[in-house]
């Protein structure tokens, strides 16, 4: 079920969306955050965490698959899934205890883990669009459920 569309003609525009989604947030959300490399997945997850109102310097979770920021209204569990080749590998860190934990969790490149991801989880996909302007994003939000 769609939710809203917004249109970003920045980096920062892409941010800010991220920080007025954040806001409106509770925890146990879950986000699935999709769209192809290097469209803006993380400058949107950093957005996101300004809204939750984490005051740590938000990096991309790539090579650590997990990154836990304290400093907010609550947890922000931020995941990139995008090495994950099985989603048993998940099991190994006990991605139970982040999803179903005090805090929000954003997970990047959603689409790799789907088995586990709970009926609930809120859809975030952003998608370029060159022709519109090199820095264009569609950013595409809907409920779970």
């Amino acid at each position: 079920m769609m939710k809203a569309i917004y249109e970003s003609y920045s980096e920062r525009e892409t941010r800010n969306i991220g920080k007025e989604i954040a806001k409106e947030s509770k925890i146990g959300d879950i986000y699935c955050l999709d769209g192809e490399l290097g469209v803006g997945k993380t400058v949107f997850s950093k957005g996101f965490g300004e809204g939750l109102g984490i005051k740590e310097i938000i990096t991309s979770p790539t090579f650590t698959l997990i990154n836990v920021y304290t400093s907010g209204r609550f947890h922000f569990y931020h995941f990139d899934m995008y090495r994950i080749s099985d989603s048993y590998e998940l099991d190994e860190i006990g991605y139970e205890e982040y999803f179903y934990g005090e805090g929000v969790t954003m997970i990047e490149w959603a689409k790799n883990v789907v088995e586990v991801l709970p009926k609930t989880a809120k859809y975030i996909t952003i998608e370029k669009d060159l022709e519109k302007d090199f820095d264009y994003r569609k950013i595409y939000v809907m409920d779970g459920e």
